[in-house]
């Protein structure tokens, strides 16, 4: 993110998911919807890191770019392959970003 605090506060949804052993067609999928969030309005950026826990945050402008990337026609498609063919559990978190800041160490 910015690495300053934020003039304006944001939102985060965190997506944290177990996978099951299927995934054909899964990286496919997270390459489409990863594109496709990065084009709707109101997205900002997105993190993610994988391991025996999957996590994704993706961060927007506001809860309605929230509720529309949610109903976005694509999406609600991956949602329905993702509880039927690649996750044993997922969990949505929402959340309101009231301060940003980071540290990097350059040489």
């Amino acid at each position: 993110m910015s690495g300053e605090y934020v003039k304006k506060s944001y939102y985060a949804v965190i997506f944290t998911s177990t996978r099951n052993e299927e995934d054909e067609g899964y990286a496919e999928m997270a390459e489409e919807m990863e594109q496709l969030a990065r084009q709707q309005e109101g997205f900002i950026s997105m993190d993610t890191a994988q391991g025996p826990t999957n996590i994704t945050v993706c961060y927007w402008t506001s809860l309605e770019a929230i509720s529309a990337w949610k109903h976005q026609v694509r999406h609600r498609q991956a949602q329905k392959l993702g509880k039927s063919k690649w996750y044993r559990d997922y969990s949505v978190k929402v959340c309101r970003v009231e301060k940003d800041y980071s540290f990097r160490f350059e040489k």
